[in-house]
């Protein structure tokens, strides 16, 4: 795509500066998630055995591709308008990483619309795990950085990218009857989507995580960070995963079936706000948070979830999951605002403007 992008940034006036193109990259996949949650908040809109629920109208998927085609070049040609306008520095992969992290989850939750909760699809459950692959991959990137000191960002980006817009244009041409087929051995066309998350993490990335690791200590090209030190930010991702999990499989009520698209937010958030303060650390060069607050409100729903009974809690506990999302999102946006609004004083730069530093 380089290619490609390297013509693109030519046509970008170098007054716009690489953050607003990012945030505007990330507004995109916002508009994806929202349009889709309105079409299809349930993801049942796939599935012949709901018919109340109405398909997804066609040129949603259409919009949905462009959307996403728009979010990739612009997160493609952010670093070169840095590099052509000679404003590159710590905010700028703070903004682009930090934001990536938050995409993590908006763009897997909008591709399960295509396949849904359909006999050709896989049930919420399972799509949380999918959901967790790849968190865990980007986390793993990071935290490779943390050791390693440089950010080898696995191919497998760029072909899920590539991938989802083909698969949004293929559903807007011909419909969501076109994913209705198996393969020898039973294998749907949702089974095949799980497939790909596991086999790309399996296969490519951590395994390459795990090796630039290794090599770095190997050669001592790295930071060379004590054991207990380089393995600290495994602690919060660790401990979210652990106790959001608890809750998800053993919810009286079955949260993840009642309201998936709520628990994909709330997770998708959390890990977020966990790896901008990884990305924060590493920045800065200071230690990494052992314990994310954000865990709390979770445990807490998670321990009175667990005492109520299922004949009661249904309402309760949707209650408490709508009123994390609620709590969550607005800790994270306060703490990514806080963070850049710092950042721009200590560097005395605008976050959307390009000009030059103030005496």
């Amino acid at each position: 795509m380089h290619p490609f992008w390297n013509h693109v940034v030519e046509w970008c006036p170098k007054w716009i500066a690489p953050n607003l193109l990012t945030f505007a990259g990330f507004l995109f996949t916002v508009l994806n998630f929202l349009l889709l949650s309105y079409y299809d908040y349930n993801f049942y809109a796939s599935s012949d055995e709901h018919p109340e629920f109405p398909a997804v109208p066609q040129w949603v998927w259409a919009v949905a591709a462009l959307n996403i085609f728009l979010a990739y070049t612009l997160d493609g040609i952010d670093g070169k308008q840095a590099r052509r306008t000679q404003t590159t520095g710590p905010l700028g992969e703070l903004f682009d990483h930090g934001l990536d992290s938050w995409t993590a989850f908006l763009i897997p939750t909008c591709m399960y619309s295509v396949f849904g909760r359909s006999m050709n699809g896989i049930p919420p459950l399972r799509m949380y795990f999918c959901l967790w692959n790849i968190f865990v991959n980007f986390y793993l990137s990071h935290w490779e950085k943390h050791i390693t000191g440089v950010l080898f960002l696995p191919w497998g980006y760029d072909a899920s990218m590539v991938v989802a817009i083909l698969i949004f244009v293929i559903t807007s041409v011909f419909g969501r009857q076109v994913w209705e087929f198996s393969l020898p051995g039973g294998i749907s066309s949702g089974h095949m989507f799980e497939l790909t998350f596991y086999i790309c993490a399996m296969a490519s990335n951590i395994p390459m995580s795990l090796w630039n690791i290794y090599k770095s200590y190997r050669d001592r090209t790295g930071k060379m960070r004590p054991f207990s030190e380089a393995v600290k930010p495994l602690v919060p991702v660790t401990l979210f995963l652990i106790v959001c999990t608890v809750w998800v499989v053993y919810s009286p009520v079955d949260i993840v079936n009642l309201d998936p698209r709520c628990v994909y937010l709330v997770t998708g958030t959390i890990f977020s706000n966990i790896c901008c303060r990884l990305i924060v650390s590493q920045m800065s060069s200071v230690h990494c948070d052992l314990f994310n607050w954000l865990i709390i409100p979770v445990g807490l729903v998670t321990a009175v979830s667990l005492m109520l009974p299922s004949t009661t809690g249904a309402s309760a506990e949707l209650s408490m999951l709508y009123a994390l999302a609620v709590i969550t999102t607005v800790a994270h946006v306060h703490y990514g605002t806080c963070v850049v609004r710092q950042m721009c004083r200590h560097f005395r730069i605008s976050c959307f403007r390009n000009h030059q530093h103030r005496e």
